[in-house]
């Protein structure tokens, strides 16, 4: 039988308190009939032997202490899956945002279960993003997590768009390849960019899209990602599909979660962050991989802002531990019209070396990556000599690194928001600019690879 609680005992901002409460759970869904209203949805967010604390979803405003009845579902927020998500649109607790009909399918717990560390298998396959300082020096490979970097004004909305858009998987495989996208916080614009950006391209119907934005309840911005990823968990664990899963903006979730822990009148830990931020974010990355018997995937593109582009802030610097890379937006670069303006030296995929090479992408891919990476590597000493000496005083070798370098930002860094480079455009790409250095600079790729993809080439 359920119990229903006539009298609160405060209400607080998001939060309402009730005493005398008996066997609830954390997490535990909550109803609160108000007179008047429509019913509103909570969550237990701190239990105190017979003392609890509910968020409420949709904000305390009417509700007084003596006005509501709180009722306990018994089980923590649930959402219907099945593969008809695909190409729909929901808010950040699993409803429907479109104006399609909801569904019946199987109801799954958003917090999931976590994945054994047995039964993980190596991540070895590679995404083709498109975008060809992603796909050729800090390759993603299927099951990995791979966070961008990026800062306020930076366009890491266009750049989630664009990855959206042209995310693929091998041929063979291409019908099995979906992609989940969770937004949190965004405005409105932002929200309908991202919608009409996949709908004219007419990748919404593999898309399943999780929108919160800046005007609804904090609450439903910590569910968001959950409700994403557990969708992401039913598609690649039930029906073997390989999924991407791009959430935006971390930081925004994290300041939800900041805010939340306030409210509770919890010990702010750095920056006022709670202590467990690590561990909350780790229960979001850590649900990606691929599992030993499944034949589907989950790879993660997590995209956060810097604060003051500041890498060593709370949110980047824990991001940085838990996932394996990241890939890190450059605000020179963006001011020097250059997109997508990924800084490629600090970037870096740890996955990338076992998911390159022959009988994955190209058997040239790691050495003319080493190289390539390399010489950008030695230009940015050249130009700061340069900036001491002149630039006519530099060496003959030294002038060609720094043409490969203005060739290599504005060749091989910008592209068009919706030029999509195939893998051996990329790396075609690649030999086309060490052509500009001596032969006697390349010392990091293979000889015959020379003869095969630059003089060959030429020769033709």
């Amino acid at each position: 039988m359920k119990m229903k609680y006539l009298k609160i005992s405060k209400v607080e901002g998001p939060l309402i308190i009730l005493e005398g409460v008996k066997d609830a759970a954390y997490d535990e869904m909550v109803e609160i009939e108000v007179e008047g209203q429509s019913p509103k949805k909570g969550k237990v967010v701190q239990i105190n032997r017979d003392k609890v604390i509910i968020q409420v979803f949709e904000g305390t405003t009417g509700v007084s202490l003596n006005n509501a009845r709180v009722s306990f579902a018994g089980k923590p927020l649930e959402i219907s899956l099945s593969k008809e998500v695909l190409g729909r649109v929901f808010n950040g607790i699993g409803e429907p945002t479109d104006g399609a009909p909801l569904y019946l399918g199987k109801k799954y717990d958003i917090h999931g279960r976590p994945m054994n560390p047995v039964a993980r298998f190596y991540p070895r396959n590679f995404i083709q993003t498109g975008i060809s300082t992603i796909d050729g020096l800090t390759t993603l490979i299927r099951g990995q997590k791979l966070p961008i970097f990026s800062g306020d004004g930076l366009p890491h909305n266009e750049l989630a768009a664009q990855i959206v858009r042209q995310a693929k998987i091998t041929e063979s495989q291409e019908d099995n390849f979906a992609v989940v996208f969770a937004a949190m916080g965004i405005k409105h614009g932002e929200a309908e960019f991202f919608r009409k950006s996949f709908q004219q391209s007419g990748v919404l119907k593999k898309v399943v899209m999780y929108a919160n934005l800046a005007d609804d309840p904090i609450i439903e911005r910590i569910t968001t990602p959950r409700c994403a990823l557990t969708a992401a968990e039913y598609l690649a664990f039930e029906e073997n599909m390989h999924v991407l899963v791009i959430m935006t903006n971390i930081t925004s979730y994290c300041e939800a979660l900041r805010e939340i822990s306030a409210s509770r009148e919890e010990v702010p830990s750095r920056k006022g962050y709670p202590g467990y931020l690590y561990s909350d974010l780790a229960t979001l990355y850590e649900r990606a991989g691929m599992m030993k018997g499944k034949k589907g995937s989950i790879t993660q593109i997590p995209i956060l802002t810097m604060p003051n582009d500041d890498i060593t802030h709370p949110v980047p610097d824990l991001t940085g531990y838990i996932t394996e890379g990241q890939i890190i937006l450059s605000r020179d670069l963006y001011q020097r019209d250059i997109y997508p303006p990924v800084n490629v030296l600090p970037s870096l995929s740890r996955l990338m070396k076992d998911g390159i090479g022959e009988g994955y992408t190209r058997e040239d891919h790691p050495d003319v990556a080493n190289q390539v990476f390399s010489a950008y590597s030695r230009v940015q000493d050249i130009r700061s000599l340069a900036q001491v000496i002149g630039e006519e005083e530099l060496s003959d070798t030294d002038k060609k690194y720094l043409e490969f370098g203005k060739q290599f930002e504005r060749q091989f860094v910008k592209q068009g928001y919706d030029e999509n480079r195939n893998l051996e455009r990329t790396l075609d790409l690649m030999w086309e600019l060490l052509k500009i250095l001596p032969k006697s600079e390349l010392n990091r790729v293979k000889p015959e690879y020379i003869d095969k993809y630059m003089e060959a080439k030429d020769g033709k």
